[in-house]
């Protein structure tokens, strides 16, 4: 692997590749090509043979690549070769949803505890069988269960101390859903999920289409004269 930074967006686009090479595997493909997933899935050819070529030489020239080979080696780059177990702090309706969510693959991710301060929701368990403790508990839980995985559901005023908790307990990863921006220590790779900024751009989007031609559209939204810079 080479030793250069590897970006966010690179490791992202390693998640949708395994994707599709499990999908190629459920269907009975045995080899494929950057090429042939590029054209079935609508990725780019060349992008994916960049981002491979991070991590070493996984295909062969005018075969392609082995689909079971190439998911192992993606697997193993994504650190898929163990069980993560994940505490969501916030067992509100955020945590309660996350928590009964069927997308994860439980061969690598288990949401194993709900935390929250509020008495009245500790005790309750969710539909898919995730206890809810109080906050208090958190570190004796984490140590317990040997979670590596934080989850952030509790509104913007009180995350900045539930970080602080969690990293404070050990946990190295952190993903946060509350609306604000968080200090993290160095050493904690911390991922915010801001679902206000993805409403935002879908109604830049919305608003495009509404306001039709370029002369109807607001002013902020006409189009750049050729000598302008769009910001980066």
């Amino acid at each position: 692997m080479k030793t250069e930074k590897i970006s966010e967006f690179t490791i992202n686009r390693l998640s949708i590749y395994l994707r599709c090479l499990n999908l190629l595997a459920a269907s009975g493909v045995t080899t494929t090509s950057s090429q042939s997933m590029a054209q079935q899935f609508q990725l780019n050819s060349a992008q994916i043979r960049k981002d491979l070529t991070y991590f070493g030489e996984f295909g062969v020239r005018g075969v392609g690549y082995s689909v079971s080979e190439l998911r192992k080696h993606l697997s193993q780059i994504l650190g898929l070769g163990e069980l993560h177990k994940i505490g969501i702090i916030g067992a509100g309706n955020l945590g309660m949803a996350l928590a009964n969510y069927r997308g994860f693959d439980p061969k690598y991710f288990q949401v194993t505890a709900l935390f929250d301060k509020d008495l009245s929701r500790v005790g309750e368990i969710s539909r898919s069988g995730v206890f809810v403790y109080h906050i208090k508990d958190f570190k004796p839980i984490v140590m317990r269960e040997n979670i590596t995985m934080g989850v952030i559901c509790v509104p913007a005023e009180e995350a900045q101390a539930v970080l602080d908790l969690i990293t404070d307990a050990g946990v190295m990863a952190v993903l946060n859903f509350a609306p604000v921006q968080l200090n993290a220590e160095t050493g904690v790779k911390l991922k915010s999920m801001d679902l206000a900024i993805s409403f935002e751009s879908l109604s830049y989007f919305l608003a495009r289409q509404e306001s039709g031609s370029a002369e109807g559209q607001p002013k902020f939204l006409r189009p750049y004269s050729k000598d302008k810079i769009l910001p980066e």
